[in-house]
This record gives structure tokens, C-alpha cells and sequence, in this order.
């Protein structure tokens, strides 16, 4: 069978929100992905998951939310529309920065770990998103026992961040890689053009999906990729989605 998977920071409800927030949920919907995990959700007042899965209805979502441990109105989310999710589980990274994984369970006796997050945003300090991630793959290796891990979310560095030299140490594949032997050029930012708009970096590929166990990727593609018919600063995000279809077994 095939799951499909995003990751997709949708950058709160900041930067002309009330201008793109339809074109937001227009992409979350197209995404059409039987997992999404999200990044800077507002998770208070007008929930930005209840948003973007109503945007869906015919998909049935369910969400799962974790907070950042500074700013408790906004965190992360996951949303499901497949199979049956056994465990929501968190786990607290430095810097108030969380991560999060479901344990989910689909035809044929398997489950699979599904974890999202997002680390810490400074570029001059690759070295805490290096610890972040490697707190993270203990944290999952740690685990009960899965067919299969994903893990999805914001990084906040490029491919050569030492974060990711990490992931692969411990025994990740990056899903984009295995289906179009590299990396996307970047993920951010998008072209987005707002006053208060993220500058902090250069544009660079710092959203990933990565693989471990009885998975591969079959596809893999950016979505959330293009701006409003009527103004090309205007994008669902800052950044774009990833999105992959993994063959499951």
C-alpha cells in the first residue's frame, strides 16, 4: 500500500495571514496527504489545524497538537486520516522546542511511528539543532517497536548542517533523496513579502521527510509551491511543503 506524508511549516498566523489564509488552506487540502505534520500552528482562539482540516472534510482528519514550551499558543500538529492511531506521545528539546510522534497502526498488522518537529531557528548555532536532532533519534530509537519510522518537520538548516549529517548517522534516509537522488534547491523562503517576514538566512532546503524501516519513497515533490493568481508575493507560507508517497512493506 501507499501512505502519503507532508511536513509543512505554515508560519502562524503572521506575515498578511488574513490575505493568504484562504490560499493556505486551499494548499493544505491539495496536499491530499494521509499524514501531515505542521509546524508554527496556532493552537488557540481560531485553531489553525481545525482550519486547514476542515479545508479537507471528505479526508476525516484527526489532530494531534504539541506547544512549544515558551510561546504555549502556537506548537506543532499532526493530522491523520488513515489507519488507527495507538499512542500520541512528546518530547521536550532545548531551547523550547518540542517534537512529537503517533504510533499508527494500518491494514495488515503494521504500525509505523510518525514523529514531527521543529528545531531550534538561530543560523549561527547549528550546533543545538545537532543536539536537538540527535535527542531526537534517541527519543525514537528508544521506542517501542515500529515496521517503520518517519519523521518530518521544519530544520531549520540545509543538508549540510551538521543536524542532518545526524539523522543519517542514525540511520535515516531522506525521502526526497531517495525519490530524485537529491535534495530540492530550497524550501525557504517561498517569496512571500510581508513587513514582518523572516530574513534571518539564506534560502536553503530546510524541510525534510526522512525514512528508517519498511518504507520507501516512490515520489517525492514540493506543493505550496506557488503564489496567488492575482499577486506573486503572495504564497500559502513562507515556506513550501514536501510532500512523499512511501510505499509501505
Amino acid at each position: 500500500m501507499l501512505l502519503r506524508v507532508a511536513t509543512f511549516n505554515i508560519r502562524n498566523d503572521t506575515d498578511r495571514y488574513g490575505e493568504r489564509k484562504e490560499l493556505l488552506a486551499a494548499a493544505f487540502a491539495g496536499l491530499r496527504a494521509d499524514v501531515a505534520a505542521l509546524q508554527e500552528v496556532r493552537l488557540s482562539g481560531e485553531r489553525q489545524d481545525d482550519l486547514l482540516m476542515a479545508a479537507a472534510p471528505a479526508h476525516g482528519y484527526r489532530g494531534f497538537d504539541a506547544r512549544y514550551g515558551k510561546w504555549k499558543e502556537y506548537g506543532l500538529a499532526i493530522t491523520v486520516a488513515t489507519g488507527e492511531v495507538l499512542a500520541h506521545e512528546q518530547l521536550v528539546l532545548s531551547h523550547n522546542r518540542v517534537a512529537q510522534r503517533v504510533l499508527l497502526a494500518l491494514p495488515g498488522q503494521r504500525t509505523f511511528w510518525l514523529a514531527n518537529t521543529h528545531l531550534h531557528h538561530v543560523p549561527s548555532e547549528p550546533g543545538v539543532r545537532a543536539e536537538q536532532a540527535r535527542a531526537l533519534a534517541e527519543w525514537l530509537a528508544d521506542a517501542p517497536a515500529a515496521d517503520g519510522i518517519v519523521v518530518l518537520g521544519d530544520f531549520n538548516g540545509g543538508p549540510g548542517e551538521p543536524a542532518y549529517a545526524a539523522m543519517a548517522a542514525a540511520g535515516y534516509r531522506s525521502a526526497h533523496v531517495e525519490a530524485n537522488g537529491a535534495e530540492p534547491p530550497r524550501t525557504w523562503p517561498s517569496g512571500l513579502q510581508a513587513p514582518t517576514m523572516d530574513r534571518d538566512g539564506e534560502p536553503a532546503c530546510v524541510d525534510f521527510i526522512w525514512l528508517r524501516g519498511a518504507l520507501r519513497a516512490t515520489a517525492a515533490s514540493l506543493a505550496a509551491n506557488e503564489p496567488a493568481p492575482h499577486d506573486a508575493t503572495l504564497y500559502p507560507s513562507d515556506h513550501f511543503a514536501v510532500v512523499a508517497d512511501l510505499e509501505v512493506g
